[in-house]
């Protein structure tokens, strides 16, 4: 099954990528402890970690989402033909995702909002595509909702040197202007209420303007936290953060706020990148958090490297 509902709103697994990303752990998650992976090595292989060549394994989706007869997408991956001369492995794909969104039942054109959690390179790739020689707007008709933090930190014109993202390189360029010029962005600062369903809130720290995204429907809760965690081991050791968070302190105490709100709302787990079923739920534990279960979508089985 790649559809659940919670409530009101239903929720889509739009799947673009799912592969190694040639990180070990102990480069992707600095500050995580080797005896967590070694503890986890029967549950994190082959979704989460390669146990033959221990390189991260990771999934690139969209979530879409039908509320209020609106169809949204939560981040748009990393797109094709992108020239990313720090991030090899994004570099120059080419991908099936709009064919995954059309047997979704979508279009392009149907699309009404965007949701870009921050501007990573592989959070907002499909909001453009190439027409000839120029990156046009993918989804015509959509507001693509942005981080204004985000926006500023990343636009060239202000100068700002991003401490860990070099892979960013052309991202602002050939993904977020092209839609700004184009008059369909909205950024929004603190919080943004976009139906009774759905809530964007900042959660600064991997990025300063990244943003989860709350769902409230009824009895229902799941928060999308985009790139708060990129492992299930990051639920388990909340203080480990990833290699690109720009602010280790703030990404830390955010995670612990964000995975805290979860646990006693029981609310789905939803992060950008979690191979397998790809959501979560959690449960405090201590000082620390643990996974209570896994959300019914359909497993990555096997991995299809792209590109």
């Amino acid at each position: 099954m790649e559809q659940i509902i919670l409530g009101n709103v239903s929720i889509t697994r739009v799947r673009e990528y799912f592969g190694p990303v040639d990180m070990t752990p102990d480069t992707f998650f600095p500050e995580s402890s080797k005896e967590v992976w070694e503890a986890g090595a029967d549950w994190l292989a082959p979704h989460f970690l390669d146990p033959g060549t221990n390189i991260v394994n990771a999934a690139v989706q969209t979530w879409l989402l039908r509320s209020e007869g609106r169809t949204i997408l939560v981040d748009t991956g990393v797109g094709n033909h992108k020239e990313r001369p720090y991030a090899p492995v994004w570099s120059h794909l080419d991908t099936d995702f709009l064919a995954n969104l059309a047997r979704a039942g979508v279009q392009p054109e149907d699309v009404d909002i965007v949701i870009n959690t921050h501007l990573h390179v592989d959070h907002v790739g499909w909001n453009t595509y190439l027409d000839g020689r120029h990156w046009v707007p993918t989804f015509p008709n959509a507001t693509y909702l942005m981080p204004k933090d985000d926006f500023d930190f990343w636009n060239p014109e202000n100068g700002h040197r991003p401490l860990r993202s070099r892979g960013n390189q052309n991202v602002f360029e050939d993904s977020v202007a092209p839609v700004h010029r184009a008059g369909l962005t909205r950024l929004w600062e603190n919080s943004y209420q976009i139906d009774a369903n759905l809530r964007l809130e900042a959660a600064a720290g991997h990025t300063p303007g990244s943003s989860v995204l709350t769902l409230t429907s009824g009895t229902d809760r799941a928060v999308f936290v985009g790139d708060m965690l990129h492992s299930p081991v990051q639920i388990l050791e909340p203080d480990a953060n990833s290699c690109f968070c720009e602010n280790p302190a703030e990404a830390r105490a955010t995670r612990r706020k964000v995975l805290g709100w979860a646990a006693d709302n029981k609310a789905l787990l939803i992060p950008a990148h979690l191979g397998g079923h790809g959501a979560a739920e959690v449960v405090r534990e201590g000082s620390a958090f643990a996974i209570k279960g896994w959300a019914p979508f359909t497993p990555y089985t096997e991995y299809t490297e792209q590109g």
